[in-house]
């Protein structure tokens, strides 16, 4: 029985010493790992917030150049016919869209999915104003029409004040 009460009385607080030191050290690594996670999360956001604000700036730009109003002022010639007139209009409107497909990494999936409607709807809105006109008619009558359609209620806006929202948000 001595020998029993000998090495219980030596083992049991070499076991509550063992579990204390497992829990404490468990807790300390445990605390270093979420220092380093947050660490690294601040690293990224440090490199990768002024990516997303510049694809933000970037996509509004896309959005105010692909605009009826802005588009015009940029490619219209008054020798055009509508139908050259229309074909530069898209092709402006496919160059801007194509360089900016790779901002669709930094925004959320509605807003690229807004824009994506936009650019549909900009390019159909020229399509089909062009195929209402007269076969011949000039540039002008083109531009007036496109000129005329209601801009508030366009995709383009709406996407536009989308994006700006959730920049907003964001940062």
């Amino acid at each position: 029985m001595g020998d029993i009460y000998y090495i219980l009385r030596y083992t049991i607080p070499s076991v509550v010493v063992f579990i204390t030191a497992w829990f404490l050290l468990k807790e300390f690594f445990q605390q270093e790992n979420r220092r380093r996670h947050a660490d690294l999360m601040s690293d990224r956001m440090r490199i990768s917030m002024p990516l997303r604000l510049q694809a933000y700036e970037r996509l509004v730009l896309f959005l105010e150049r692909i605009s009826p109003n802005n588009l015009i002022m940029r490619v219209y010639r008054p020798e055009w016919t509508a139908g050259e007139l229309q074909k530069q209009l898209i092709k402006s409107i496919r160059d801007e869209y194509t360089h900016n497909l790779s901002q669709q990494l930094y925004i959320s999936p509605r807003a690229w999915e807004l824009i994506n409607q936009a650019y549909e709807e900009t390019m159909g809105q020229i399509n089909s104003l062009a195929s209402s006109l007269e076969e011949g008619a000039s540039g002008t009558e083109l531009s007036q029409k496109l000129l005329e359609t209601d801009l508030e209620k366009s995709a383009t806006k709406t996407a536009m004040d989308f994006l700006k929202n959730e920049a907003r948000k964001s940062f």
